[in-house]
């Protein structure tokens, strides 16, 4: 009788994505000059499509991994108003409307799953903030990196497989730009910071 093939998952592969981005706190922090800044969190969903390469070192379980790269539009909601103190605090940081990514894949299959970490670069950006012309001082760049963390994938078929994946995107952590306040309104304007973690579902 002849053997059933074993399952391997080398080769090319595309598919869609789509996750939700939240917060990894509340979006406050303290302003050296003023004090703590409360409120200004924000979260939203995104979607997108990717293509890679997986490689599998033997058919059935081995090391796997390969390369990625992917392409998302976001839709997250308006940020909760800010205050420093009782005054409103607004930021002038730009949108994150999409990003990318580039990442390499490295884990272990067995059979058709594959558990795997993942790491790579990202950029992304928006549109500036509609508070950018109140702003006295440089304003912050629209560009942004992303860290990348782990995830799970299972192969349906030869040809559909899901996965499960965390990343870490780091919107700005931190922040040298001043705080401007304006006496007239009153309001400050600042940076801020914010971070968000990604958490992705995908189908390839």
């Amino acid at each position: 009788m002849p053997s059933l093939p074993v399952f391997t998952g080398t080769g090319f592969y595309a598919g869609v994505n789509a996750g939700h981005a939240f917060p990894t706190g509340s979006g406050g922090f303290t302003d050296p000059t003023y004090g703590t800044v409360t409120g200004g969190g924000r979260s939203g969903g995104f979607a997108g499509g990717q293509i890679g390469y997986n490689y599998q070192s033997m058919p059935g379980s081995g090391v796997g991994g390969g390369v990625e790269t992917d392409i998302q539009g976001t839709a997250f909601a308006k940020a909760d108003a800010a205050y420093l103190g009782s005054t409103p605090y607004y930021g002038v940081r730009p949108s994150l409307d999409s990003f990318g990514t580039v990442r390499a894949r490295l884990g272990h299959a067995f059979d058709r799953v594959l558990v795997y970490g993942t790491c790579g670069f990202a950029c992304g950006g928006g549109a500036r903030s509609i508070c950018a012309g109140s702003y006295s001082y440089a304003l912050p760049s629209t560009d942004r990196t992303v860290y990348a963390a782990g995830g799970i994938e299972y192969a349906f078929t030869e040809k559909l497989s899901a996965k499960v994946e965390a990343l870490y995107l780091h919107l700005g952590r931190g922040t040298n730009a001043a705080t401007y306040y304006n006496a007239s309104v009153p309001a400050f304007y600042g940076a801020g910071k914010q971070q968000s973690v990604l958490r992705r579902l995908g189908l390839v």
